[in-house]
């Protein structure tokens, strides 16, 4: 990559790397980086599955900002986050909201009874099929919106040498699989390409700081 203004480049990736970011709050992005909508609205299609029920699971809450921005929440309600920093701000943000936020390890049975949810919802987080059926209740409802692996795949045709992203094959179509075997019936299954518009390389530097797994390895500073 060849750095037309160096002194330009310099102050927008400072700025970046200087820029506070903690939970799942991209707001410092705001005119920076344009993203298209997705076709449908996870925030309405949970809000409507939401109505009547009591009891809920926020899978992956990050800081808890999206799960508090629902309320006000069913009686029970809980979020499960398992990276360190954002179990602080995820209790710190729902705790007062009378959710209670579960401290997990990845990849770890989740530490519910069976059939306990009426709905459990997944934006952007991992999750195990099979673990999700079992603390459904009968009838309970699973909403996960996911970031596809050739999502600002872009950047790493960009910025790597070698494309090296390992989730490169995670989509609709493997996922639809796994919940198939899990024994799920799927309502709704949707996928979209979208555009994303960085207009500067500060957001892309910011970008890839909170999602490090894009481009592994990243340093803007080695850039030339």
């Amino acid at each position: 990559m060849k750095i037309v203004n160096p002194q330009r480049y310099k102050k927008f990736v400072a700025e970046a790397q200087n820029a506070s970011f903690s939970g799942w709050d991209f707001s410092w992005l705001n005119e920076r980086l344009i993203q298209e909508d997705p076709p449908w609205d996870y925030r309405k299609l949970v809000l409507d599955h939401m109505k009547g029920i009591h009891s809920m699971l926020d899978m992956g809450t990050g800081g808890g900002e999206f799960l508090a921005s629902l309320a006000p929440l069913p009686e029970d309600t809980h979020a499960s986050e398992s990276y360190p920093p954002n179990q602080v701000i995820a209790a710190r943000n729902l705790e007062p909201l009378g959710v209670t936020v579960h401290r997990f390890t990845k990849y770890v049975p989740l530490s519910f009874e069976d059939a306990y949810f009426d709905l459990v919802i997944n934006r952007h987080d991992d999750f195990e099929p099979a673990e999700v059926k079992r603390i459904l209740k009968p009838g309970g409802v699973f909403i996960t919106q996911q970031v596809g692996g050739l999502n600002n795949l872009e950047l790493n045709q960009v910025l790597q040498e070698k494309i090296a992203f390992e989730f490169m094959e995670w989509g609709l179509a493997p996922t639809l699989i796994e919940l198939y075997e899990a024994d799920f019936v799927v309502e709704i299954a949707e996928k979209a390409a979208l555009k994303s518009t960085f207009l500067d390389i500060g957001a892309v530097v910011y970008y890839l700081k909170a999602i490090p797994w894009q481009v592994e390895g990243f340093d803007p500073t080695t850039q030339n």
